[in-house]
């Protein structure tokens, strides 16, 4: 039967979306209406008795039922609430995301035409700059010879060794399948022999846990051939080189050494000497090698691969003779030995040249080991030690006699033991004798301070100090050592009343062994200065020799006048001071000199005793000056350096082959009556 609420029979059915008994789901809740709900109640609808058949359909009006239709999401909505959010549109962030998405991608398309295009190249090459690595060759220093060849310093290649001690612990040697050796303990027993050392000592750098540790530098290629045959892990070395001096001493104060410097890297850099002097010539120009490398650090075997060979340095070849230079050394030593002399210099130059043969300094340096040779004794003191030239200097003032025109070799002076000029300066003769008729050679011969004085009477002040000064006084010679001294030469506006005659002596003026005997190569040479040089030139790496640019010769005196000088001068060895400098077979010509220079209190306390000397005079060939500091067995020159300048000088005319001398001429008088 049928219910007044028209609902079937059987179990009440509900409202609302639940389900009925007959599992059915229940239509949607109809729309409210504005009546109560009694009114709704009276309203007709229509029923059939529910037997599980479907029902016809039936027209109601639209407002009472709308069609049935899915669902929408479920939203939560707050209706009539002031400020409350407004229900989201799925198109709106549909369009957002598009719109977000479209300029991302226009992004990314600028960018990847940048890339591609405008910046391709530079971003390239950026790249291409990370992936390079570039290593330098540097090559070897160049050698050091002397004028035949023979190698004074040199390089070679050498190995540090170092070790890890990490890794040697892990290090072991199996034969048969058993360990037989392992550790650092056994690695020393393997490496000592071949290293020189106890094993002990090395085990003392192989035992730790550092990661690196020198344990033996500048070793052979040989050894590290050992070494890396014995395949010891945690063991390696590092290339450098070493130069070293295969004739020790001999020529060390001109060549000079190498050592560390406080803005360069390495120990290879020129300390002294020529190493010095010759720098960037003896150094090259490095290599290096450019590549592309991976990820990883290996080698991109199609990349980049730029090699730039390393230009080997120069050669520098020097002027001196090794042979002469180790003779003159050990005539020096010797000469020190026999006179008691504190230092001495003893120095050989080519008269025509103006080359130095020969360059000796007392206890030079020994470039292998310069730190056994006090600082201020590793340079040359025959261009850095400046001293009074004494006597030998006289030559000037005869020189500038003769060729003004004041005086000729025969020249009469009255000579006496004192003599005092006008302005009242009174000098005194080395010894005590009466008045002495003298020629002007006369006056030379004999060594006579007051009757040279008289000689220089004539010159004015400014003329003196322009012949000391042609002579090379008071300037450097330009040889190529870093440490010359220009010596001392005061303008003669600043002399006082006594230096304006102590220079015609040679006292009040400071020179340098090697400037003294430029006086003499000027004179043997014609009257013509020649710069003394110690390079002969540079050898390049094709074995081409660009010599020196030698300096332009300077006319000092005429011919005539050097001649006459020469005549005096050699007589000064036949019957004047200088009697023990004679030459069997050669004519020498040379001049004695002794001399007081300032001491280490400040005084004139030391003696320098001097001889220089010219053979053979008839034909010069070289100039050989020997100087002697506080000698103690004589204080004169003609005494203890006119012997060494015999010995030294008949070496080298014999290494040079020079053949011996003519008849000797007849001298000019020395006395009058």
């Amino acid at each position: 039967m049928t219910r007044e609420d028209g609902s079937s029979g059987g179990q009440p059915r509900r409202t609302g979306g639940k389900r009925t008994t007959g599992g059915q789901r229940a239509s949607a809740p109809r729309p409210k209406s504005q009546g109560s709900s009694r009114d709704r109640a009276a309203q007709p609808r229509s029923s059939r008795a529910s037997s599980g058949q479907p029902r016809p359909a039936q027209s109601r009006p639209a407002q009472s039922r709308p069609a049935q239709r899915r669902p929408a999401p479920a939203r939560t909505v707050r209706v009539g609430v002031p400020g409350a959010a407004t229900v989201g549109n799925p198109r709106n962030r549909q369009r957002i995301i598009t719109l977000f998405s479209l300029v991302l991608l226009f992004v990314f398309a600028v960018r990847l035409v940048m890339i591609q295009g405008v910046n391709a190249a530079e971003l390239s090459t950026a790249a291409l700059e990370n992936r390079l690595a570039t290593t330098t060759d540097e090559p070897l220093r160049a050698d050091i010879v002397d004028r035949n060849g023979v190698v004074l310093a040199t390089s070679a290649e050498r190995y540090h060794v170092f070790v890890n001690q990490v890794k040697l612990q892990e290090w072991s040697r199996q034969e048969g399948g058993q360990v037989v050796m392992q550790g650092p303990l056994d690695a020393a027993k393997v490496l000592a022999p071949i290293l020189g050392v106890s094993e002990s000592e090395l085990a003392v750098d192989l035992v730790g846990d550092k990661s690196f540790q020198y344990i033996a530098k500048y070793i052979t290629p040989e050894q590290w051939n050992l070494i890396d045959d014995e395949g010891i892990y945690g063991i390696d070395r590092e290339p450098v080189t070493e130069r070293f001096y295969p004739n020790g001493d001999i020529a060390g104060n001109i060549v000079g050494f190498v050592g560390g410097r406080e803005d360069k890297q390495g120990v290879n850099w020129g300390l002294a000497g020529i190493e010095a002097s010759y720098e960037d010539e003896l150094l090259g120009t490095p290599g290096s090698l450019t590549y592309e490398r991976g990820g990883g650090g290996t080698v991109i075997p199609t990349g980049v691969l730029e090699e730039e060979p390393a230009v080997p340095g120069s050669k520098v070849v020097l002027t001196i003779d090794r042979d002469i230079q180790y003779y003159a050394q050990e005539r020096l030593a010797q000469a020190l030995s026999e006179s008691g002399s504190s230092a001495g210099i003893v120095m050989m130059q080519d008269v025509q040249t103006g080359e130095v043969l020969a360059l000796a300094d007392s206890g030079s340096v020994d470039p292998n080991d310069p730190g056994s040779t006090p600082a201020s004794r590793r340079g040359s003191s025959a261009v850095e030690d400046v001293f009074e030239p004494g006597s030998t200097a006289k030559i000037i003032t005869m020189a500038a006699a003769l060729e003004e025109g004041l005086a000729t070799p025969t020249s009469r002076y009255v000579a006496p033991y004192q003599y005092t000029t006008d302005n009242n300066q009174t000098f005194k003769d080395s010894h005590e004798h009466a008045d002495e008729k003298l020629t002007l050679s006369g006056i030379l011969v004999s060594s006579s301070n007051t009757g040279t004085i008289q000689v220089g009477e004539d010159l004015t002040e400014e003329q003196r100090y322009q012949y000391l000064s042609d002579f090379g006084f008071g300037q450097r010679t330009g040889v190529g050592l870093p440490t010359e001294s220009a010596g001392i030469l005061h303008p003669w506006q600043k002399w006082d009343g006594r230096t304006e005659w102590a220079v015609l002596y040679g006292q009040g003026v400071s020179v340098t062994a090697l400037q003294t005997s430029q006086v003499y190569q000027t004179v043997a040479n014609g009257g013509v200065r020649i710069a003394p040089s110690l390079v002969k030139g540079l050898q390049q790496p094709d074995g081409t020799l660009v010599e020196s640019e030698a300096a332009e010769p300077v006319e000092v005196i005429s011919e005539d006048t050097a001649d006459q000088l020469m005549l005096m001068l050699e007589d000064v060895t036949e019957s004047g001071t200088g009697g023990m400098a004679k030459i069997d077979g050669y004519r020498v010509a040379g001049k004695t000199g002794t001399a007081q220079a300032v001491g280490s209190d400040g005084q004139l306390s030391r003696i320098i005793a001097s001889f220089v000397g010219v053979a053979p005079a008839d034909d010069p060939r070289i100039v050989v000056s020997v100087i002697l500091f506080d000698p103690k067995s004589s204080i004169w020159g003609g005494v203890v350096a006119a012997p060494v300048f015999s010995d030294v000088a008949t070496f080298g005319l014999q290494a040079l082959r020079v053949p011996p001398s003519g008849p000797a001429e007849e001298f000019y008088p020395t006395t009058w009556e």
